[in-house]
């Protein structure tokens, strides 16, 4: 893994040092935090990213690292830096150098058409100041960063069933949609055009200067290859973007929905009005989707096109280790980043009753509603996922949007939300589908049922309240 560049050290190497050198090294960081040093790192680094909004918290930053050199340590920090870049150029810079410093001073130096002197440049660019402190919170990320893919993580075993293409639709329905389990279904997309047209080099050629929304923000997918060649931090940006067929329709005519998959697809019913459904994937090797449910309670595929790709999934009222759900589902605590969980979770994962597997270019992964799943990408990868609303999860779906809660819903803007529920139904019903209406007219009935109950336990509870002594005060 190599060293850190700023020479810090994980807590525990203090051990191995003389007790005097510990101490003064200790000493040391103590005096350079000065009124800092009362925080935890983990705490100073949270201040220190209050200063990656704008050009002022910038130049704070710098004025932080050339304070001591353990300001410096913290204040030159990837991520701070990296949070920098995006917050003032959105996806419009280009990766420079081996650091997300060097890449901001570069933007930076473009947009104010400021050019340093090539040695001085140089010189910037060469300068390392050894720190020396002690900090487990920066020396881990640094080790995610740097780390290679550990040989456990990409073991061929597979714990997920699987099934090849030849698996016909009706067995498939019976078997894993119909009992909510994920299956995959190898070589079920080994015939798209995409998997032979999708190469890295074919697709900068074609659509390099198109933007696609990379963390949040529009990159040129030229740009995006840039950046995944040259940083190496340890939570690699990822692209993700829901409108990419709209953007370069070629892509989305190179493939077709799996046969298991392509009859059902409710939310179609909506028309334009329909969530986010389809994603275009592409990230290098550590990027990936950190543990999560699917939005509004549909079931996916995920089909692979270049790559290997390994998946670790939990039943859906598991959570998986070093993961923490808010009481309503719409925060998940855990890990920084999934090099991060699989070093310090992955070991427990089989004894929770993790399912996993290896998904290679061609195969398709089945992910039933409602289950945890994370996604690490082992090389770069390029994928295609999609999710649906089916018959068989129709109930599911119908029951999560009736919380009608902006924070749950998801693939709309928050304006539209609320109403989905509503605007789905009279959809469903406008169908004129035997089947949808029976599924339609049950689920209205649960929905009385479990109004009258409460109703009910509201009047009982005045009832009782009623025949006592006690009485409100107002």
């Amino acid at each position: 893994m190599g060293v850190h560049p700023a020479g810090v050290l994980p807590n525990g190497n203090a051990l191995l040092l003389p007790s005097a050198d510990a101490r003064a090294l200790h000493a040391r960081k103590t005096a350079g935090l000065g009124a800092l040093a009362a925080l935890d790192d983990a705490l100073l680094l949270s201040v220190f990213d209050r200063f990656t909004h704008d050009d002022d918290g910038a130049k704070t930053l710098a004025a932080l690292a050339s304070t001591s050199k353990a300001c410096r340590a913290f204040a030159t920090h990837e991520d701070l830096w990296k949070s920098l870049t995006l917050n003032a150029y959105g996806g419009k810079f280009t990766f420079r150098g081996q650091s997300w410093l060097a890449t901001f001073r570069a933007a930076r130096e473009a947009r104010t058409r400021k050019r340093p002197r090539e040695d001085e440049k140089e010189e910037k660019d060469r300068r390392t100041i050894q720190c020396e402190i002690f900090s487990d919170v920066l020396h881990q990320r640094y080790m995610c960063a740097a780390m290679d893919v550990e040989s456990e993580w990409v073991a061929e075993a597979s714990t997920v069933p699987e099934a090849t293409s030849t698996m016909s639709v009706d067995e498939f329905r019976e078997k894993y949609e119909s009992l909510n389990i994920p299956v995959v279904i190898r070589g079920a997309a080994k015939n798209w055009p995409a998997m032979k047209k999708w190469t890295r080099q074919a697709l900068v050629r074609k659509f390099g200067a198109i933007d696609f929304t990379v963390g949040g923000y529009e990159m040129a997918l030229k740009d995006f290859f840039a950046c995944s060649d040259g940083c190496s931090d340890d939570t690699p940006l990822y692209l993700f973007d829901p409108l990419f067929g709209e953007k370069a329709p070629e892509l989305a005519n190179d493939y077709t929905v799996p046969e298991y998959f392509a009859r059902d697809d409710l939310f179609k019913l909506l028309s334009d009005d329909r969530p986010h459904y389809r994603w275009l994937i592409v990230g290098p090797s550590k990027s990936g989707s950190i543990f999560h449910k699917d939005p509004n309670a549909t079931s996916a595929w995920n089909a692979c096109i270049t790559g290997r790709k390994r998946w670790i999934m939990f039943k859906p009222n598991q959570n998986p280790p070093g993961v923490y759900p808010s009481a309503d589902g719409a925060e998940v605590a855990q890990p920084h980043s999934l090099v991060e969980w699989f070093t310090s979770f992955y070991e427990f994962a089989n004894k929770e009753g993790a399912l996993e597997c290896v998904c290679e270019p061609g195969d398709v992964l089945f992910v039933p509603s409602g289950w945890w799943h994370m996604a690490l990408n082992l090389t770069e990868c390029i994928a295609i996922t999609q999710n649906y609303v089916s018959v068989a999860n129709l109930p599911k779906v119908l029951d999560f949007l009736d919380t009608k809660c902006e924070n749950l819903v998801s693939g709309l803007d928050k304006n539209r939300r609320g109403g989905l529920s509503d605007r789905f139904v009279a959809a469903l019903r406008a169908s004129g589908d035997d089947a949808l209406l029976a599924i339609v007219d049950a689920h209205a009935r649960k929905k009385t049922s479990a109004t009258q109950k409460a109703k009910s336990i509201i009047g009982d509870a005045f009832a009782t309240a009623s025949a006592s002594s006690f009485s409100f005060s107002f």
